[in-house]
């Protein structure tokens, strides 16, 4: 079993930048992806960034490529998001993932997908993007 907890939200205006924080503990070492997760008032979740974590392979959600970067610190066993250039529409609830399943799958795909493979999260925290 894995525990999460999401840190850094926070409210900024926008081109501001913001760094998310997950900090992961239990048992770290079954993690095959790690991954940061939004849902906005009235919107369906959907995935932001992914990391696989053996490789370091990324993968981003279209709307965020450029502007988010994901990386992890193995030593401390912290997923990162940094956000810069944000826009209003980034406004959310962020969440950080991880999946221990399934270690030869995708750990990138539609929210339909992502949200059977991600098996622990956190409880969130707060972007608040204003104009």
């Amino acid at each position: 079993q894995v525990h999460v907890v999401e840190s850094g939200g926070g409210s900024v205006q926008a081109g501001g930048s913001l760094r998310l924080s997950c900090a992961a503990s239990g048992d770290t070492s079954s993690s095959i992806c790690m991954g940061w997760f939004r849902q906005a008032p009235g919107k369906e979740r959907e995935g932001v960034a992914v990391i696989r974590t053996g490789s370091g392979s990324t993968f981003y959600a279209d709307a965020v490529k450029g502007r988010f970067t994901i990386s992890q610190d193995n030593a401390k066993n912290t997923l990162y998001l940094q956000m810069n250039g944000l826009k209003p529409e980034d406004t959310a609830m962020y969440y950080c993932a991880t999946s221990t399943t399934s270690r030869w799958s995708s750990c990138w795909g539609n929210w339909r997908y992502l949200q059977t493979r991600f098996n622990y999260w956190g409880q969130g925290t707060q972007v608040t993007v204003s104009s």
